[in-house]
């Protein structure tokens, strides 16, 4: 009887795949319409620039983010940039012969180094890491309004072990510039994580409440917390230490993040498949399918590379496996795919 029943379950599951699987692709864009990492209107031209060898864009660009206090937008596009200049390093020679003082340079070459670093081999990072000291310093000396720099240091002192004092010394500086800063508040999560051992799970869903609390509605803060389930995810094989509840008190912080901003956008793009990977991870299937409607054709590298070594197809093969689940557990006689809120 139990065989019987078994096989049962197992053919109603079969019989939902097939029935429904394909309609659910409604609303997501076809597989080769999905892009990785797409730079905004901004960011691009300078990257083609850059590409020709060009630097008089990229460093235009900067100049208005810095000029105009756009704090978010600096430390995206200085991220995409320090990515672009890590195996080109003339291109970034070129950019100091002909303004060696140039705030931005410096602040990109930063960023580059640290990143570098970071990506290297282990044993030798904390040595490499503290050699750049100096450069990190140069950078922190451009503009004294900005908390990009502060990021970059934040990132650093990770990579160093950095004593509490001086973590606390580094986010005082970040948060006396931009309170609600996402990068810099990415970047102290990942000092917590690192350093706060095993109890360093409940420090970072502290942190990442406290700061989610006292952001605004539509601010991208809203998404710190689950990027401490992500962490705790990704480091545990399940929800262990921390209690169900507060996984799932995240995951719906950042659903009503999502659900603030416009859909197919790049700007959430990386919130949003974060938050894709944790519900998927939590078995909220058609939550999932929801956020994967709302992220469109935006996928980024972050969180699939932590998988895979090729996150395009990693987030493609996820998106077939979320709309088998939803259709293995939609009624045989539904008839519409779950739709998004206000679609009506």
């Amino acid at each position: 009887m139990v065989r019987t029943m078994a096989l049962l379950r197992a053919l109603i599951r079969t019989a939902r795949m097939a029935r429904h699987t394909s309609s659910l692709a409604a609303g997501l864009p076809a597989d080769d319409e999905v892009l990785l990492d797409v730079p905004d209107d901004r960011l691009g031209p300078a990257l083609v620039a850059a590409g020709r060898g060009e630097h008089r864009p990229a460093a235009d660009l900067l100049a208005a983010t810095r000029e105009g206090a756009e704090w978010e937008d600096r430390d995206r596009y200085v991220t995409r940039l320090a990515a672009f200049a890590g195996p080109r390093p003339e291109w970034l020679a070129r950019w100091r012969d002909a303004a060696p003082h140039d705030p931005d340079l410096w602040l990109l070459a930063a960023e580059q180094a640290v990143a570098d670093a970071w990506a290297g081999a282990a044993p030798a990072r904390a040595e490499r890491l503290h050699a750049l000291a100096p450069l990190v310093t140069a950078a922190a000396e451009g503009d004294p309004r900005d908390p990009v720099p502060w990021r970059v240091a934040l990132d650093h002192a990770r990579g160093g072990t950095a004593p509490q004092a001086r973590f606390a010394a580094l986010w005082g500086e970040a948060v006396r510039r931009s309170p609600h800063h996402y990068g810099c508040h990415v970047a102290a999560l990942r000092f917590l994580a690192a350093t706060g051992g095993e109890a360093g799970h409940g420090q970072c869903f502290d942190f990442a409440e406290r700061a989610a609390h006292d952001a605004l509605p539509d601010s991208l803060v809203q998404a710190l917390p689950v990027r401490a389930v992500f962490g705790h995810l990704t480091t545990r094989t399940g929800p262990g230490a921390v209690p169900r509840h507060r996984l799932d008190a995240a995951v719906d912080r950042a659903v009503r993040l999502s659900a603030r901003l416009a859909p197919a956008d790049p700007w959430p793009a990386e919130v949003r498949n974060i938050l894709i990977c944790v519900l998927v991870r939590l078995e909220r299937w058609p939550e999932a399918l929801e956020q994967l409607r709302r992220t469109g054709p935006y996928a980024t590298s972050f969180p699939w590379d932590r998988f895979s070594d090729d996150p395009l197809g990693q987030f493609l093969e996820l998106r077939d496996g979320v709309r088998i689940e939803v259709a293995a557990s939609t009624p045989l006689r539904a008839r519409r795919s779950p739709a998004l809120p206000g679609d009506h």
